[in-house]
C-alpha cells in the first residue's frame, strides 16, 4: 500500500488538485468527512522507551565520551551532562564524599540517575551501597568511641562525689543526645525539636532532684507523658505535609524519649552510676577494635563485665559489679549500632555515636543497681 492509497477510497479524489479543494469549502463542516488516517509509529511509541519500575533507577547506557546516548531521532544530549553511574567517593577514613567532591579517580560523584518519563528520584548513599553490594553501615569508629569513654569516665567519677557534681556531665550528654538522634534522623537543622527535646531533659533532672531519689521512676516517666503530649499538639499546629508531620513527631518524641531517660544516671544508687558508666567506657572501646563484628562484641562484654568486677570492688558492689557491667554494656552496645545504621556522617559519629551508648544504659544502670543493691 502506497501512501496515496488511504485517499484514493473517496470518490472524486484528485491528487493534484487536493489543496484547491481543501481552501475551496464552502461548508465548514464538509472538511469533517475526510478523516487522515496516520500509519507507522508515532513519537512516543517510536522514541521513548516503556517505563517501568527497572528503567527509573536503571542507569543510562553510555557511548564515547562518558554521556548517555542521545535518543534515536532525538537532539543531541548537552555535552555538560553529568557522566552517569559514578560510584559515590568514599574518603579513607570510610565516609562518602560530600556533594560533588572529586572522587579518587578524579572523577566527580553524582547523586542522580537518568531522566525519565516517570521522573526519579535521589538515591541515597546507604541505597547505592546495598546495590553495589557494600553494607549501610559504618560504626563511628575510634576517636568517637575514645569521647565516649571520656564521658562515660566523668561520669563515674563525678558519681562518686555527689548528685550536683553528677548533674554537669549529665546536662552535656542529655544535649549531644538530643542534637545526635535528629542529624541520625536526616533532619538538620532542627533547631526547635533539638530545644524541645533538651528542655524535657533539663525539666525531667528539675523535678528528680525536688522529688528526691526514691521518686526517680514517678519523675522521669512524669515528664516524659508530659512532653508527648506536649510534642504532639505543637505538631498539630504546624503547617507542614501530613508526613512532614508525622516524621517530626516521631523524630522529637524518640529524641526527648532518649534525652529523658539518660536522667535515669541521676536517678540510680551513685555506687551503681560509677560502676555502670565505667563499664560503659570499656565497652565502647573494645568495641572499636579492629576485630570481626562477633568476635569484637564478645570482647566488649568480657571487657565490661571485668571492669564492672574492679570498680565494684572500690565501692563496695564487689563481684555483683560484674553483672552490673555487662547488663550497661549490652544496651550500651545497642545504642552504638543504632548510630552505626543508614551510612551515617562523620557528625552523628560525633554525636550520636558519642551519646547513645550512655543514654541507652541509663535504664540498665537504674534497674540493676536497684536490683544489686
Amino acid at each position: 500500500m502506497t501512501d496515496q492509497q488511504p485517499y484514493q477510497q473517496y470518490p472524486g479524489y484528485d491528487q493534484q488538485n487536493w489543496p484547491a479543494q481543501q481552501q475551496g469549502y464552502d461548508d465548514p463542516q464538509a472538511h469533517l468527512q475526510y478523516t487522515q488516517q496516520w500509519q507507522g509509529q508515532t513519537w512516543e511509541t517510536s522514541v521513548q522507551p516503556p517505563v517501568t519500575a527497572e528503567s527509573a533507577y536503571t542507569p543510562a547506557q553510555s557511548y564515547e565520551g562518558g554521556y548517555p546516548a542521545p535518543p534515536a531521532g532525538g537532539p543531541p544530549v548537552d555535552p555538560g551532562y553529568p557522566a552517569q553511574g559514578a560510584a559515590p567517593a568514599v574518603d579513607p577514613g570510610g565516609y562518602p564524599a560530600q556533594g560533588g567532591a572529586p572522587a579518587p579517580g578524579g572523577e566527580a560523584a553524582t547523586a542522580y540517575g537518568p531522566a525519565t518519563l516517570a521522573g526519579n528520584s535521589r538515591v541515597t548513599d546507604a541505597q547505592r551501597a546495598r546495590l553495589e553490594g557494600r553494607s549501610p553501615v559504618i560504626e563511628p569508629g575510634m576517636q568517637p568511641a575514645a569521647l565516649t569513654a571520656l564521658l562515660g569516665l566523668l561520669l563515674s567519677g563525678a558519681a562518686a562525689v555527689g548528685t550536683y557534681a553528677l548533674l554537669v556531665p549529665l546536662v552535656v550528654l542529655q544535649a549531644v543526645t538530643a542534637a545526635g538522634w535528629f542529624r541520625l534522623n536526616g533532619m538538620w537543622p532542627a533547631r526547635q525539636g533539638i530545644a524541645l527535646a533538651f528542655l524535657g531533659a533539663l525539666v525531667s533532672d528539675v523535678a528528680l532532684l525536688v522529688a528526691g531519689r526514691e521518686n526517680a521512676p514517678a519523675a522521669i516517666l512524669g515528664t516524659l507523658g508530659v512532653w508527648v503530649l506536649l510534642c504532639l499538639v505543637l505538631q498539630l499546629r504546624s503547617h507542614a505535609d501530613p508526613d512532614e508531620r508525622m516524621y517530626g513527631l516521631m523524630a522529637t518524641v524518640a529524641s526527648a524519649a532518649l534525652a529523658i531517660l539518660a536522667t535515669g544516671h541521676l536517678g540510680a544508687d551513685p555506687e551503681a552510676v560509677t560502676v555502670g558508666t565505667a563499664a560503659v567506657a570499656v565497652a565502647v572501646l573494645a568495641r572499636a577494635l579492629p576485630l570481626p563484628t562477633p568476635a569484637s562484641v564478645v570482647v566488649a562484654l568480657l571487657a565490661a563485665a571485668g571492669a564492672g568486677v574492679a570498680v565494684g570492688g572500690t565501692t563496695g558492689m564487689g563481684a555483683q559489679g560484674a553483672l552490673l557491667g555487662a547488663g550497661a554494656a549490652v544496651c550500651a552496645l545497642i545504642g552504638h549500632r543504632v548510630a552505626s545504621y543508614d551510612y551515617p556522617s562523620r557528625f552523628v559519629h560525633f554525636t550520636a555515636g558519642v551519646a547513645l551508648p550512655l543514654a541507652a544504659s541509663a535504664p540498665a544502670v537504674y534497674v540493676l543497681g536497684r536490683a544489686l543493691g
